[in-house]
């Protein structure tokens, strides 16, 4: 008797040992099924990008830059207030922060990572995260902060890819875009993002200035692109040209100053910000072939793309209240929508074009400078377009309340200063909408 209440003890346990493993692999199925991204059914897939939050402490952490009749009362909260707008506007299918997501004035780190994201998350709108030179200066490290990133609801991002065994920096990684659901694409990547650690600052005594993109990380963007053109160029639906590449990174190439003004949509008030040496990481980007655009911030009155070797290189525009900007240039995100082809057959084939536009911070969420940044059609690359239409951008939103429009913005350089600010003397109209609710 003793006996079998033993045996009966022991199966009781190998029962609840297989249901645990099999609830914890259905817990990972769901998340992996989550984390699978695809274009909608209309055929498009649309990005918002934040760039340089500067995030503090929330609603303790006043706006920098701004005219005195605006100080009162703004603070981190602004930075939320806009994000939402964006998302409410826009509804994105996916949100990148472009680094300097937070900075030296938030006294907790990890609490602070959770507010800047917050409106993402609370939307449940997938998002990916990269580091910029500023988010390691408060309380965790580059390490500890794309550490507890990851573990925040609803994001796409990876400290680094599982299948490299030493690779420098952190947040380092790929996320595929597959077609539509249905479709004869639904099962391969058709959009590729690419989001990579810029560093923050050279670690070489002889070097001074910004770190850099790394032979490492490099060696990893080369097999990951050669691996995805493979897959796409094979059966079913074998296709002749790679899948389009998008790249996320924090601090610009030395690349971006080669780009001539009478080649951009945009403005370059904040001269070129980049590593003092050039590590070849754009003559990689060239060499690998499906890249299509590549995605920075850093200088954060720089909003422009502009053509290079094949390659759009464009700046998100400063986002953050925090952060240093300028009178009458309001915060500004950047939008990407990539749209699908229609098949014969009336379904949803490859990528057809990737359209970009800016919104500004101001009463309307005026929406500027939409351009064609790719096609499958050359002819219609880099050529201004009108407004999205309701589908795809504005969604006639009623803003809370903002402040004033933009201005022609007069010329600026430099790079130079801290977290909050790099010139305290600029000043910033056009304020986010009215703070619905107090963090912190």
């Amino acid at each position: 008797m003793e006996e079998e209440k033993k045996t009966i003890g022991i199966r009781g346990l190998l029962a609840a040992a297989v249901l645990l493993c099999l609830s914890s692999l259905a817990v990972s199925t769901e998340e992996v099924k989550q984390k699978q991204l695809r274009f909608g059914e209309k055929g498009g897939f649309k990005i918002v990008q934040v760039a340089d939050m500067h995030y503090g402490d929330g609603k303790t952490t006043p706006c920098r830059d701004l005219l005195p009749s605006q100080m009162a009362g703004c603070s981190d909260l602004n930075t939320t207030a806009f994000i939402r707008r964006m998302i409410l506007a826009e509804k994105p299918d996916l949100i990148v922060f472009t680094g300097d997501n937070i900075c030296s004035d938030a006294t907790d780190a990890a609490r602070s990572l959770e507010y800047a994201f917050s409106p993402a998350i609370s939307a449940g709108i997938p998002w990916a995260a990269v580091l910029g030179n500023h988010d390691q200066q408060s309380t965790l490290s580059r390490e500890g902060l794309m550490n507890h990133t990851v573990t925040l609801d609803h994001t796409v991002s990876q400290v680094n890819p599982t299948d490299v065994d030493a690779i420098d920096g952190f947040g380092n990684y790929n996320v595929e875009v597959h077609g539509v659901e249905g479709s004869g694409f639904e099962n391969k990547s058709v959009l590729n993002l690419y989001f990579l650690d810029s560093g923050d600052y050279s670690t070489v005594p002889a070097i001074s200035g910004y770190g850099w993109i790394k032979p490492s990380q490099q060696l990893w963007f080369q097999r990951t692109s050669m691996k995805l053109q493979r897959a796409y160029m094979s059966e079913p639906e074998a296709q002749e040209a790679p899948a389009p590449g998008l790249v996320y990174f924090h601090i610009p190439v030395p690349e971006y100053a080669s780009v001539e003004s009478s080649n951009y949509t945009g403005v370059n008030q904040d001269g070129i910000s980049s590593p003092s040496v050039n590590s070849g990481f754009f003559t990689t980007m060239v060499e690998a072939g499906d890249v299509k655009a590549v995605f920075t911030g850093h200088d954060h009155l720089n909003d422009f793309c502009g053509e290079y070797t094949g390659i759009q290189l464009c700046y998100g525009g400063g986002f953050g209240y925090h952060a240093y900007g300028k009178a009458g240039w309001p915060r500004r995100s950047r939008v990407v929508l990539a749209t699908l082809e229609k098949t014969d057959d009336g379904s949803w084939g490859p990528l057809m074009s990737i359209k970009t536009w800016k919104r500004l911070d101001d009463e309307n969420l005026t929406t500027i400078d939409v351009e064609i940044l790719w096609s499958n059609s050359t002819a219609e690359v880099g050529s201004p377009v009108g407004a999205p239409t309701a589908s795809e951008g504005p969604s006639g939103m009623t803003p809370g309340s903002l402040l004033s429009p933009a201005v022609s913005p007069a010329p600026m350089t430099g790079n130079t200063g801290d977290c909050a600010s790099r010139s305290t003397l600029l000043l910033v109209a056009g304020l986010g909408a009215t703070i619905l609710r107090a963090f912190f």
